[in-house]
């Protein structure tokens, strides 16, 4: 059975809109989804005395954003357009954590982390469109 050439951006959309869901239950609830982790982030800082919650939040800001980059640039293919959709994405969520949701606290770091994690993402998507080609030329005779 022959597979149509969109089977790859069918699974790439159907994975984009389940990551959109998932950031938006994490980035719309209305507390902190962190707020019950106190005491294992406590233990890990203590462990690892370099990962402090801030640091261990800006982490999971960017890891949050990587497939956000990723998925757009390949079902895109336009990298600037994958990088402003993240960071506008990002904003939307700062201006209504700031003002629709008192229980969580919009952060100019939490932009930052969130666009890094964009670009992460984008590059890692770059790097698998690079192979992908590579893969497909003929090989030289």
């Amino acid at each position: 059975m022959l597979r149509s050439a969109r089977d790859p951006r069918r699974l790439l959309l159907a994975l984009l809109v389940a990551y959109v869901v998932t950031l938006a239950l994490i980035a719309f609830w209305p507390t902190h989804v962190d707020r019950d982790a106190g005491p294992f982030l406590d233990a890990i800082e203590r462990i690892f005395p370099w990962a402090t919650y801030r640091r261990i939040e800006f982490s999971a800001n960017v890891a949050l954003f990587v497939p956000f980059g990723m998925l757009l640039t390949l079902l895109m293919r336009s990298w600037p357009l994958a990088l402003c959709s993240g960071v506008a994405a990002s904003l939307a969520i700062e201006f209504v954590q700031e003002i629709a949701l008192p229980g969580r606290t919009a952060s100019a770091l939490d932009l930052l982390a969130n666009a890094v994690g964009t670009g992460a993402g984008i590059a890692i998507a770059l790097l698998i469109a690079r192979v992908a080609a590579s893969r497909r030329r003929p090989a030289s005779a």
